[in-house]
């Protein structure tokens, strides 16, 4: 199976390249807030995924909201309550603000799908609701662990804030930096990143850089879905889709 997929230009998780060898797969993502399913064909194509929490905290990403429906069915902002922060604050170093607990009930009341919990959601709505009981990173990665047991994802997890990257070490380089930490012999990215990163740069560290063909499943948020009890479709999803394109 795993020669049919190689001759085809692809690499399915946990498969071993043409002459035999052992793929270690290795993925780096920021730890966005429970986003779209396409983001966790990472954490089901990867052997190992790097939280890249030792980069700038992105202030219009998905890091710190999510998009979920209200009453109406519109679509709404579901935004952390983050303490002020200097511009170039890192992820690893956000800090809720001291009334997060409060302001995240409020805001949740505007969405009936964080109201309506079933036994099955009971672990993943404390996560959720759990701000302020620890950094933003550590709440982030939790909850990314707790949406990943629904969906039976099981790859290995790490920080690269733990790494002592040096600080000038900066974009592909540093991807590449943590790469090489993990022993990647492989390393997959979204189709977005064909513009952000050389091919020849990764090949010169004997990583193959592969990428995701463009999402073709839903783009409303997993928590939206597994709340939903929508578990299994999501899962469809992403085994679909979770080959890597040469």
């Amino acid at each position: 199976m795993a020669t049919y997929w190689a001759s085809q230009g692809w690499l399915p998780w946990g498969s071993t390249s043409l002459d035999g060898a052992f793929m270690t797969v290795v993925a780096v993502i920021q730890p966005y807030f429970i986003p779209y399913a396409g983001y966790f064909r990472l954490f089901a194509a990867a052997d190992v995924v790097a939280i890249f929490d030792c980069v700038q905290f992105p202030r219009q990403g998905w890091v710190h909201r999510n998009v979920l429906p209200l009453a109406s069915g519109r679509p709404a902002w579901l935004t952390l309550p983050l303490a002020k922060a200097p511009r170039g604050v890192r992820i690893v170093e956000l800090q809720f603000a001291a009334d997060a607990e409060g302001r995240f009930a409020a805001a949740s009341r505007r969405f009936p799908v964080l109201e309506s919990a079933r036994e099955e959601d009971a672990e993943l709505l404390r996560k959720l609701r759990g701000v302020g009981s620890a950094k933003v990173a550590d709440y982030l990665c939790d909850l990314l662990q707790a949406a990943n047991r629904r969906l039976n994802l099981t790859a290995r997890i790490v920080r690269t804030s733990t790494f002592g990257i040096a600080s000038d070490i900066r974009g592909q380089d540093r991807v590449i930096a943590v790469a090489e930490r993990l022993g990647a012999t492989c390393y997959v990215n979204p189709s977005g990143g064909r513009t952000l990163y050389d091919r020849t740069a990764f090949s010169a560290r004997d990583i193959d850089l592969r990428f995701f063909a463009p999402w073709e499943g839903s783009s409303e948020s997993v928590l939206t879905r597994l709340l939903r009890g929508d578990d299994d479709r999501i899962s469809a999803e992403i085994d679909a889709q979770k080959g890597l394109l040469r």
